[in-house]
C-alpha cells in the first residue's frame, strides 16, 4: 500500500536526483545569476510538485500512521532534507556548484507544495 500511493513521488524523486546531478556540460545554458530567474524558477516548479504528491501519497497509505496523520510535517522535512543532499552532491558532480540561492528556491518550492495542497484540499 505504501508503494502503491507513493510511487509518482519516488519516481519525480529519482527524475529530481539526474536532473540535479547531470554535469553542466549537459544542460542547456540559461542565467543562473539571477535571484528570481528561470532556473529558479525550475527549482520551485520541481519541488513544488514533489511535496504536493508526497503530502497527497502520505495521507492515502495507512500503513505508517504517523506519516498519514503528520504528512505535511513529514513531507517538508523530508524534502527540503533532500534538497539539501542533492545541493551538496553537486559539490561532487562536474561543472556544477553548490548554491545558496537554489537551497532557498527549493525550500520555497516546498512550502509553495504545501500551499498548493492545501489550497486543493482545503485542510
Amino acid at each position: 500500500m505504501f508503494l502503491r500511493y507513493n510511487l509518482l513521488t519516488i519516481l519525480w524523486a529519482i527524475i529530481i536526483l539526474v536532473l540535479v546531478l547531470l554535469p553542466s556540460q549537459n544542460l542547456p545554458k540559461i542565467d543562473e545569476d539571477s535571484l528570481i530567474g528561470f532556473d529558479k524558477l525550475i527549482h520551485i516548479s520541481i519541488f513544488l510538485v514533489l511535496v504536493f504528491l508526497m503530502i497527497v501519497g502520505f495521507i492515502k497509505q495507512s500503513i505508517y500512521p504517523v506519516l498519514r496523520y503528520d504528512a505535511v510535517k513529514y513531507a517538508l522535512i523530508i524534502s527540503i532534507g533532500y534538497s539539501l543532499v542533492l545541493e551538496g552532491g553537486q559539490f561532487f558532480s562536474e561543472g556544477r556548484t553548490v548554491d545558496i540561492y537554489d537551497i532557498i528556491a527549493n525550500t520555497v518550492g516546498c512550502t509553495s507544495g504545501f500551499a498548493l495542497f492545501y489550497v486543493i484540499y482545503k485542510l
